[in-house]
């Protein structure tokens, strides 16, 4: 089977050197086994989603010399994930929720940490329909909306190996319970719509970011529930394989943020750094580079290995 990797920044900010990194990995993981790089705008987060973020990311990442082979905007695939959401509900495993995150938050049993949150199916069976979910909070005026929660069986142990990670299990009713799916209506969260576009773009593995390994066996649960409605479509069910490399963070350990100073990649080309700078400082980092070499993104092909990447997150002091 062909390889088929994809990139999917989000237009909620400036890309910055973490973004790269992750993308040079996940880039160059494709191109060295003469793969398809999948480009994907993952802009459905639109509370955060900054205007102009989406044009200056393809512009920046085709700077530092990323290329791909085919490219897709969620925001013009709504129908596609408002589909799959219809047959996840036909087949009662997904209800309306009126639960605030301040509500989820007091219901915890148990100190938490983290953005993820456990739900443990208070608004299940509670409501006949999304338009009584919504009757319910217009007449106490909260002026929120519904939101769609993924029914999790009781016992959903996901198990699977990582390529960088490891073996990485987790059983989903215990961490997550019933964890949101969309925040509208017809619309589609993170969740749903990557565990679909993975699958119709013909994915084979997802590389991203360590933060976001947690996630991942909500992911491969909504995937599996589909599995009928792919093969209606005449695509496989089989979910890609995975691959979670470390972040860069700031000298004090957490990622980096405005706190560390600019690391915005329009910071660095407008102080005249070049596309071979920035490669080749994320390229050292990974132990494909030596301190202070500059290499563009294609000629790191012959050189990559994902085995010489540490294990640690990078930390970034200065550029």
């Amino acid at each position: 089977m062909k390889y088929v990797g994809r990139l999917a920044p989000s237009p909620t900010g400036a890309l910055h050197l973490g973004n790269i990194r992750t993308f040079m990995v996940a880039w160059l993981r494709v191109r060295s086994q003469g793969g398809k790089v999948v480009f994907r705008m993952e802009d459905l987060d639109h509370p955060k989603d900054k205007p102009g973020a989406a044009a200056a990311a393809v512009e920046e990442l085709r700077w530092l010399g990323f290329d791909w082979d085919e490219e897709f905007v969620q925001s013009e695939r709504r129908d596609v994930y408002r589909d799959a959401l219809a047959f996840l509900c036909e087949r009662g495993l997904a209800y309306p929720c009126v639960c605030s995150r301040r509500d989820v938050e007091c219901a915890q049993s148990a100190p938490h940490s983290g953005e993820q949150l456990y739900y443990p199916g208070t608004c299940r069976g509670r409501f006949l329909s999304w338009n009584d979910a919504q009757s319910w909070l217009g007449g106490r005026g909260t002026g929120r909306t519904p939101c769609w929660r993924f029914k999790v069986a009781e016992g959903s142990m996901i198990s699977f190996d990582d390529a960088f990670a490891g073996h990485f299990e987790q059983d989903v009713s215990k961490t997550l319970g019933d964890f949101p799916l969309a925040r509208d209506e017809g619309g589609a969260g993170y969740t749903l719509a990557c565990a679909v576009d993975d699958a119709l773009m013909g994915i084979t593995e997802v590389v991203r970011g360590d933060d976001l390994l947690p996630a991942t066996p909500a992911q491969i649960l909504v995937a599996r529930a589909l599995g009928q409605w792919l093969a209606e479509k005449g695509m496989s069910a089989a979910r890609p394989a995975f691959c979670h490399v470390p972040l860069v963070v700031g000298p004090d350990g957490r990622r980096l943020a405005k706190r560390h100073g600019d690391t915005r990649i329009a910071a660095f080309r407008e102080a005249g750094r070049t596309p071979e700078e920035i490669i080749g400082l994320l390229a050292a980092s990974c132990g494909w580079a030596a301190p202070g070499e500059r290499i563009s993104l294609g000629g790191l092909i012959p050189r990559f290995d994902l085995a010489a990447i540490p294990h640690r997150p990078f930390v970034l002091d200065s550029i």
